[in-house]
């Protein structure tokens, strides 16, 4: 029975490995983003971990992590006639069933080896597979779903050596390697290690050779990072002087850097017990009132309880920091031996995964990867802002971002963001040609979810932008909209949740014409020849001391001329456009050169815009 359990979560676990949500940015832009950039030579974006004069994210894991997987599947797809650059959102799910293949594989199996008991065992694998956190983190791109990795089969190791195996010795050299492995991946992988590292020292002490073979592992291991990473981060060929004189030690310098308060206020601080009263009940729901209550004394609580104690001390705390520890927990717990009381506690804990499963594993910032691939195939698409979203993937783009300009505001104020939007708005089209936008040269695209009630007011009045909704994603949830203080906890959730997705629209300016050098006055198609006093007005103010030439254009907004006061006809051309008096031809409908007295006499009726 526990056997069929566990197949249907296993597929549980792939349905959501292979849903689109978007837990953290850190998921794309330490990982996946830096290395497709090196592997298919995708325009991609950098974040400061990796452009700052120190950088302290090694790209040492991610290449037999992300790298040798891309590589292979380059290979495939030239041996099978592919042409030109493998589909970025392919390497996106190929990426993703990986990390599913890994935590199915290397998790699961780490846990059989580590459980002695068969009961025990069962009841631990069947908990950490149920849990929302292996259905969603382990199976996303995260260098935390590498580090629990690392770890579980950290301490598989541990545990093998400790049995004096005939093979210890290499069990040692490959312990070293992992814990170099994991160090370069985040440096708070020793903490989940401290006490269990203390049962080898008297491994280590009746055979020397154990030691020997794991300091030769580590140097070996360190010396293949820290060339990697220099050679990634220099921009001239590494020499053994470099290596020597100027390396690159990435944990080094996360060390550093997480170490000064200033530099961990730009993430955020969160008091001491952040942790340990939020952040871990958040992941393991009512397990961890049973870790109070009737825990199971291990080599793996005890590794998870150093990880959580050493990670409370640095005062930036993020729940997914916390990911290794949970099938650490899950498997260090006893479940209740009254029936009832199992009852009660497998439906709540079944009630925790399913609500966070569908939350985290479905809807949260669901739509960002289906938007990013809806706007790689917009050809007008050339700018776009992106509102109340997470960081947009750029690798994502299959190249788009060569010609399309991405502005993440994140949380702008919304009049701020409408002031942006309006600089960036390309001109509006008239309404028989709107369908058509796709065949314009430039597009200017907002994307924001459908919760942002700011846009409403916008979006209903044509003044002065107008907005055409042209792609949405329903299920996309915006969490970081939570607004309870102001709004009020109901009016609060029933706007996120009730007007929940993600919409794109093309945003254009209505044609505003402005006083500069030139005056532009705007001729509907039914104007009589008659003269109106506002344009011989203007026409005699502008014309009272030289001989002006005047060429009436055919512009494509609101069915008018315009007629344009200039001696300079290519400067007009650029100012129309400018102006949004798009689809200038640049063929005047007629023009003539007269001086001041036939001004008087031969003006045209209009009205000024």
């Amino acid at each position: 029975m526990w056997r069929r359990a566990y197949l249907f979560l296993v597929l549980v676990r792939l349905y959501f490995a292979l849903s689109p949500s978007y837990l953290h940015p850190d998921e794309n832009f330490q990982g996946p983003e830096v290395i497709a950039g090196q592997i298919f030579s995708y325009p991609v974006k950098l974040t400061w971990e990796f452009t700052t004069d120190h950088p302290i994210r090694s790209v040492f894991p991610l290449w037999p992590v992300y790298g040798l997987p891309m590589l292979l599947l380059k290979w495939v797809w030239f041996e099978n006639g592919g042409d030109g650059d493998i589909p970025p959102i392919a390497v996106f799910w190929t990426l993703r069933v990986l990390m599913f293949a890994l935590s199915f594989v290397l998790e699961d199996w780490a846990l059989h080896e580590l459980i002695h008991s068969p009961r025990h065992r069962r009841v631990a694998v069947t908990l950490v597979a149920s849990s929302y956190v292996t259905w969603t983190y382990q199976t996303h791109t995260f260098s935390n779903s590498i580090e629990t990795l690392s770890i579980v089969w950290s301490l598989v190791l541990i545990q093998r050596i400790q049995r004096h195996q005939p093979s210890s010795v290499i069990a040692c050299a490959l312990l070293a390697s992992v814990v170099v492995f994991g160090i370069f991946n985040r440096i708070t992988f020793p903490a989940f290690l401290i006490i269990p590292g203390f049962r080898l020292i008297p491994h280590v002490i009746k055979k020397p050779w154990s030691l020997l073979s794991m300091v030769l592992s580590a140097l070996l291991t360190a010396f293949i990072a820290i060339y990697l990473d220099t050679s990634f981060y220099s921009n001239q060929p590494v020499t053994w002087t470099t290596l020597f004189c100027h390396p690159i030690i990435t944990p080094f310098n996360n060390i550093m850097y997480n170490l000064s308060t200033s530099n961990l206020a730009q993430h955020g601080l969160h008091p001491y017990y952040q942790h340990l009263l939020f952040n871990l009940p958040q992941l393991i729901g009512p397990v961890a009132i049973l870790l109070f209550l009737q825990p199971h004394v291990s080599l793996r609580l005890y590794s998870a309880i150093s990880g959580v104690a050493v990670l409370s001390i640095f005062q930036h705390q993020e729940a997914r920091f916390l990911i290794p520890t949970v099938p650490l927990f899950l498997s260090s717990v006893q479940l209740p031996r009254n029936r009832t009381n199992l009852r009660i506690w497998a439906a709540v804990w079944i009630v925790f995964n399913l609500m966070f499963g569908l939350l985290m594993g479905t809807y949260h910032q669901g739509g960002i990867v289906p938007m990013q691939v809806f706007l790689s195939r917009q050809p007008d698409a050339t700018k776009t802002i992106w509102w109340k979203t997470y960081s947009p993937p750029i690798w994502l783009l299959n190249g788009k971002n060569e010609v399309l300009d991405t502005h993440d505001i994140m949380g702008m104020p919304g009049p701020s963001m409408i002031r942006e939007l309006t600089a960036l708005a390309t001109c509006h089209l008239p309404p028989k040609k709107q369908s058509l936008y796709y065949e314009e040269k430039e597009g200017t695209y907002l994307v924001a979810p459908l919760s942002a009630t700011f846009l409403d007011s916008y979006l209903e009045n044509d003044q002065p932008l107008k907005f055409q909704e042209v792609w949405r994603y329903q299920q996309h949830l915006n969490l970081d909209d939570l607004d309870f203080g102001d709004d009020g906890v109901w009016p609060t959730l029933s706007r996120v949740i009730g007007r929940r997705g993600l919409a794109a629209w093309r945003v254009t300016r209505n044609s505003i014409l402005f006083w500069s050098k030139k005056m532009f006055v705007a001729l509907p198609d039914t104007t009589t020849a008659a003269a109106t006093a506002t344009t011989v007005m203007i026409t005699v103010i502008i014309a009272v001391t030289v001989t002006t030439t005047i060429t009436i254009w055919k512009a494509s907004f609101q069915n008018s001329y315009v007629l344009w006061v200039s001696t300079d006809s290519k400067s007009l051309a650029k100012s129309a456009q400018d102006s949004c008096a798009l689809d200038l031809n640049n063929t005047p409908v007629f023009a003539w050169n007269f001086a001041l007295p036939e001004l008087l006499i031969r003006g045209i009726g209009g009205q000024l815009l």
